[in-house]
Formats: C-alpha cells, structure tokens, sequence
C-alpha cells in the first residue's frame, strides 16, 4: 500500500474523527467495519459498523497520528508527547477499511513504532 494512500484513506479522516468530524471517517470505513484490539491489560475492545467505529476515534487530546506500515499493512501509530501508546492497523478492501486491529500492548507497540517510525 503506497504512503499516499495512507494518509489520503487513514490519517486525514482519523485526524477530522478526533476532531469531532464523524463524516469524513465514515466515509473511508466500510459499513460493516470491525474493530478490534488486543486488550491488553483491559477488556478486548470489538466494535462492528461505520457509526459505532467512528465515534471511538475520538481519542485522547495531544495525540498524534503516523502513517505506517506494519508487516506490509497500512496503519497508523498513534504517539501522544512523543511516545507511542497503540498502533492501528487497516485492512482494505475495495477502497473501504473494513477492518481496524488495534494493538495495546506496550512491547508490541513499541517494536512496530522503533521499524516504522523515523528516529527523533
């Protein structure tokens, strides 16, 4: 998956849900989108439809957004004051994201964040 395609179809609309701007994530997630995580330290998370999926964008302030690649899969992880604290990954299909796997998990996350993300 080109980095473009990325920051066209995950970043921006992810950025807008934060913001409270549902719309332009929905528009990127399939209308039957799961979402799940890990669960890591915590009840595993499992959301099923654009509305419901969108809403949970709705993340902490500070945090920032950085496409990646994860094994060859489009995703995102997700840094707040400079620290990453979960990693989402997108499956696509048809130019929709109908699935998100969210990853928690403190060693997991922050082996993906050292390959993907640039050093500071």
């Amino acid at each position: 998956m080109r980095r473009w395609y990325i920051e066209l179809h995950g970043i921006e609309p992810f950025a807008a849900a934060r913001a409270g701007d549902f719309d332009a994530l929905v528009e990127v997630l399939d209308p039957d989108v799961v979402a799940r995580d890990d669960g890591f330290g915590r009840r595993p998370v499992h959301i099923h439809g654009a509305q419901a999926v969108a809403k949970l964008a709705r993340g902490g302030r500070g945090a920032q957004l950085h496409p990646v690649l994860v094994n060859g899969t489009p995703g995102v992880v997700i840094t707040r004051e400079g620290r990453p604290f979960v990693v989402l990954v997108f499956t696509v299909a048809s130019g929709k994201i109908v699935e998100i796997q969210g990853i928690r998990n403190p060693d997991r996350v922050r082996r993906i964040a050292a390959a993907a993300l640039p050093a500071e």
